[in-house]
């Protein structure tokens, strides 16, 4: 298996290159535990992130991420889950495709937990951002209840979202074309 080596928050790491299509291959990068980049990468990520009230952020990979900056900030998050849940009693949803995702899916979240983000200040978090996606149906669902997008930002922008200016990140991670 071929590797993609780069560094992050002051950690060395090695990305398995993964094919995405004929065409294209990608560095996989996947914090599941890897406990003391999550660390590292929460307190980076915090330094360059303005005052915010809530997280938000995407099922799944960036929930570890959240929940070590919710631990660093004193903040509390909230996960837009990939399907309705038991303890939901009025969801709402908006629809995602990332490049990862071979299917159209749709983030959740519960009314009560959406109603503490009105007129608040939310930072939206990802692992990775790419295509801007997930980013994008966070954004649906925090404005549907008004709440104040202070910034968003993620470990790693990938290929053309490295170049964004409106985007919080540590590092750049490219795109390997065949």
């Amino acid at each position: 298996m071929d590797f993609y080596t780069m560094k992050i928050a002051g950690l060395e790491r090695n990305l398995p290159i993964c094919q995405v299509n004929e065409h294209l291959d990608i560095a996989g990068f996947v914090i599941f535990g890897d406990a003391e980049l999550t660390v590292a990468c929460a307190q980076e990520l915090l330094k360059k992130c303005p005052e915010f009230d809530y997280i938000v952020s995407p099922e799944a990979k960036a929930i570890p991420l959240a929940h070590e900056m919710s631990r660093q900030s004193g903040k509390r998050y909230f996960v837009l889950r990939k399907g309705a849940k038991l303890y939901m009693k009025e969801p709402v949803s908006v629809h995602v495709r990332s490049i990862t995702t071979d299917k159209v899916q749709t983030l959740y979240i519960d009314s009560l937990e959406g109603e503490q983000l009105r007129g608040k200040r939310v930072l939206i978090l990802d692992d990775v951002i790419s295509t801007g996606e997930s980013l994008k149906a966070s954004e649906e669902l925090v404005k549907k209840f008004d709440g104040n997008i202070v910034a968003e930002a993620a470990i790693l922008a990938e290929g053309d979202a490295a170049e964004r200016e409106d985007i919080i990140f540590l590092e750049k991670l490219p795109l390997f074309f065949k």
